[in-house]
């Protein structure tokens, strides 16, 4: 985040904080990642996503925010989503819009928001009403787009973590501060957003392959060149999936988790794990990248999670998910990655308490 100390400096303390929420909330509701329109990032969803915020953040902001109900935007209701206000600012707001923020990314250019317009130098927040009297945007994040598609997907991913382990942070300290009940929902119940395996998998599996390196002559070794062969590095991801056979894991919910695994086998190769109280070491299998598999049940006990993680761990796994209804004890530590995918319902009511990533498949 970059800001224009000068503009910043001629802030009260509790607009600073205005600000700094602002923009965080850009990020938290993932306005530049998960809620961009098709089209990309433009202006105009750049003042609806602002519109849409600054309705948790009104008498907290400096002069020239984008107010629902007041100056350019009299007319616009306080509370709605970026989607409604997108859909409903009229199409000479498609970026003249009352000019607080240009986007979501987190980058102000002139502390609060409303800066990079243009050659992206701080306008110094002046607002609404500057030049010919339609507001200005304060920040400018029309570069969250550019670069490598896969550095990008991790980075969404690292920032829902990061939102994860706070919103718990927050919950078990009741230390949400000012924040409104409304957006501590939001914010949960987008902790438990459907499964999108693509980008789930494209996450996992970047963050847990290793290197498996070799030697080869078709390199050329940069110390001793010509004298001793190169190195090769090949990077790839062995998946450990444990599937939850317990009696609590009803035949629908199995049904569901084999629905999701035939979406997976789309994307990559897999070890499937049955178990309950303990794993089910004849019936383990590879599910073979584009395979498809029918619900099977192979075992009907208790649950106990220290058992599928203790067959993984004493294995060369890169990474592990375990589908279950998460309800028995918090187990062991995992010694590679590993992944929590539930349902809704247990996503927002578990048995235990972890900072591991929890995904939740659609009901």
């Amino acid at each position: 985040m970059v800001y224009n100390p000068e503009f910043f400096e001629k802030m009260t303390d509790v607009e600073r904080a205005g600000v700094l929420k602002h923009e965080f909330y850009h990020l938290i509701f993932e306005h530049v990642t998960g809620r961009l329109p098709e089209a990309g990032m433009s202006k105009k969803w750049n003042f609806a996503t602002d519109l849409s915020i600054n309705s948790h953040l009104i008498g907290e902001l400096p002069e020239g925010a984008l107010i629902p109900g007041e100056g350019h935007f009299a007319d616009m209701p306080v509370g709605k989503s970026a989607e409604w206000y997108f859909e409903n600012l009229p199409d000479g707001d498609n970026g003249q819009g009352e000019g607080e923020n240009q986007g979501g990314q987190g980058e102000p250019q002139d502390g609060e928001g409303q800066g990079g317009e243009g050659n992206g130098e701080p306008q110094e927040g002046e607002g609404q009403g500057q030049g010919n009297g339609e507001p200005q945007p304060w920040d400018d994040h029309s570069g969250w787009q550019e670069g490598d598609n896969t550095a990008n997907e991790i980075a969404k991913q690292r920032l829902k973590e990061a939102v994860k382990s706070a919103a718990e942070e927050a919950s078990k300290s009741n230390g949400w501060g000012s924040v409104s009940a409304g957006v501590r929902q939001e914010i949960m119940d987008r902790l438990t957003a459907k499964i999108d395996w693509k980008k789930v998998l494209r996450y996992f599996i970047k963050t847990s392959q290793k290197a498996n390196k070799s030697s080869t002559i078709k390199r050329i070794n940069r110390r001793y060149a010509y004298v001793h062969p190169g190195r090769k590095t090949n990077r790839t991801a062995k998946i450990a999936i444990s599937i939850d056979q317990s009696g609590s894991v009803d035949d629908g919910m199995l049904a569901q988790f084999f629905a999701e695994l035939n979406k997976l086998a789309k994307l990559a190769e897999f070890t499937v794990i049955p178990f309950d109280s303990e794993v089910g070491e004849d019936k383990i299998y590879v599910w073979k990248k584009g395979e498809n598999r029918k619900r099977e049940r192979v075992m009907y006990g208790g649950t106990c999670f220290d058992a599928p993680t203790k067959y993984v761990n004493e294995r060369p796994f890169d990474g592990h998910i375990i589908l279950t209804d998460m309800c028995a004890p918090k187990p062991i530590a995992s010694k590679c990655q590993r992944m929590w995918m539930t349902t809704a319902y247990y996503a927002k009511h578990p048995y235990f308490q972890t900072n591991e990533r929890v995904v939740a498949i659609e009901d």
